[in-house]
């Protein structure tokens, strides 16, 4: 078991993580962003990466390398070689996805699943910009799995970002087990509202007028069904 593994909490069914990094799945051309906005974009998101973990990485030599490099070699070793910190990984992780190296995938989908959501929010990040055709099959995977609905959050907010073949369906049948009146995990609920609101697919339609009966639920999924009128 890596590193990665052991920090994101315990798998609760066999194999869940590792599953979702062998999914393959093909998403829609994206909206087109110029590389000036990207690089700003990125920068931001690395320096509140960097902010972050300096604490964690007690401002070590390796952390301040890793956050400088522009060798994505070092980079791709540090997600290799044993016994690196949780905290270089991410960086590595982060740095290489956000260039759009895929070496970076199953360490991302990993920390797409993490226990610590500010991991969870990077990750989503560097995936939507890696770009890697297995990523939205993996992030269904995630947001469908039962058993690690509290950690869903992430990749249900990334499926409605790719507006992959797989985001609908999944988004559809995730909400539609939170939907229960005991349901704990109503902020997964709503980030299945308002993605399928924008994605607009009118097979979303029954599930988000049943959503309007929950008050959590109720505003968004109202918005939403004004979007697929």
């Amino acid at each position: 078991m890596s590193e990665l593994e052991r920090q994101a909490g315990p798998a609760d069914t066999p194999g869940a993580a590792a599953g979702a990094t062998e999914a393959v799945g093909v998403t829609r051309p994206r909206a087109a962003v110029t590389p000036r906005a990207e690089r700003a974009a990125t920068d931001e998101h690395l320096r509140a990466l960097a902010d972050r973990v300096r604490a964690e990485s007690r401002d070590s030599a390796t952390y301040r390398r890793l956050i400088a490099t522009e060798d994505h070699e070092e980079l791709a070793d540090v997600l290799v070689a044993p016994r690196h910190p949780l905290w270089a990984r991410e960086i590595a992780a982060y740095r290489l996805g956000s260039a759009g190296d895929r070496r970076a995938f199953e360490a991302l989908v990993l920390l797409l699943n993490h226990r610590d959501p500010e991991r969870c929010v990077s990750a989503a990040r560097a995936l939507a910009r890696l770009r890697d055709p297995r990523t939205p099959r993996a992030a269904a995977a995630l947001a469908t799995n039962v058993l690690r609905t509290a950690y869903a959050l992430q990749p249900v907010r990334l499926l409605a970002e790719l507006r992959a073949p797989e985001s609908v369906p999944a988004l559809i049948a995730t909400l539609e087990r939170l939907l229960a009146p005991d349901e704990t995990h109503w902020r997964v609920a709503l980030a299945c509202v308002e993605g399928l609101g924008r994605l607009g697919d009118r097979r979303a339609l029954p599930l988000l007028r049943a959503a309007r009966a929950h008050p959590r639920l109720s505003g968004a999924a109202s918005e939403a069904l004004s979007r697929l009128a």
